[in-house]
């Protein structure tokens, strides 16, 4: 069922994750649970965006349907549809992350300044739709598997929100929106102010081990541009092979 065993356990807290919030969704009525269950949940969720964005790199399971049921609940924690960081991310930004005239996660203005933290998160996430759709003209096929579950995706969301409108904005609607803003603020640092043509020095780099074990590795994010046809759970040892080419500079090990 699975591509690789190390996914097992992300998934199965991921279901958990899945599990609480429709729990929470169909039995709580009270706002005063409602807040302070959305900010801890965002927090929880944050992580879920990394594990979203590896299985849109690697899908998680061999048989598609799966896939497809998986990617309906990282949408209702994240944000993001089906293959919308196939397009954007995959297709996209690790094609153009060296020129920032066409990245599609631009950390730069046009006329050659950088983006401050909160502006490109607001950007990024803005138009992450928008972008991921011109990427998909060139690959219509990812493109049209984008937009029938996105519609999929809509339709069953907008179904929660008729069913119960207020545990549907607070559960569902809310983390959606703050997750994919979230998930635009954690790139932020991955590449801003890296002005260079050279694979190995254009990404920073955390080999905290409590960042990698909550986000599958996306410290090694030199690693994980340079193959990004990687599985999450190899990035270390090829982080280790070619460490020797990054500057120190650009390896953090704090956790913050």
């Amino acid at each position: 069922m699975f591509r690789n065993s190390a996914d097992r356990i992300p998934v199965l807290l991921i279901a958990c994750l899945s599990l609480l919030d429709f729990t929470i969704y169909l039995l709580v009525d009270s706002i005063l649970l409602f807040a302070p269950y959305l900010v801890v949940s965002v927090v929880v969720k944050s992580q879920v965006c990394a594990w979203n964005h590896h299985h849109q790199h690697i899908p998680t399971f061999r048989y598609k349907p799966f896939n497809r049921v998986l990617e309906f609940f990282y949408a209702l924690h994240t944000g993001v549809t089906t293959n919308l960081w196939v397009l954007h991310h995959v297709l996209g930004h690790h094609h153009n992350y060296l020129d920032q005239s066409k990245d599609e996660s631009r950390w730069k203005h046009k006329d050659g300044s950088i983006m401050g933290e909160l502006e490109y998160s607001i950007n990024v996430a803005a138009t992450a739709y928008y972008r991921g759709y011109k990427v998909g003209k060139t690959h219509p096929r990812v493109q049209k598997d984008f937009l029938l579950y996105s519609a999929i995706t809509l339709t069953l969301v907008i179904g929660l929100v008729v069913y119960r409108p207020m545990a549907a904005l607070f559960v569902f609607i809310a983390p959606m929106v703050l997750g994919l803003l979230v998930t635009a603020w954690a790139t932020y640092d991955h590449h801003s102010g890296l002005n260079t043509d050279n694979e190995f020095e254009a990404s920073n780099n955390n080999t905290n081990r409590w960042f990698n074990l909550f986000t599958g590795n996306l410290g090694y994010h030199t690693a994980h541009h340079h193959k990004q046809g990687v599985h999450w759970s190899k990035l270390p040892e090829l982080h280790e092979k070619i460490k020797e080419h990054i500057p120190s500079q650009l390896i953090k090990t704090s956790w913050i």
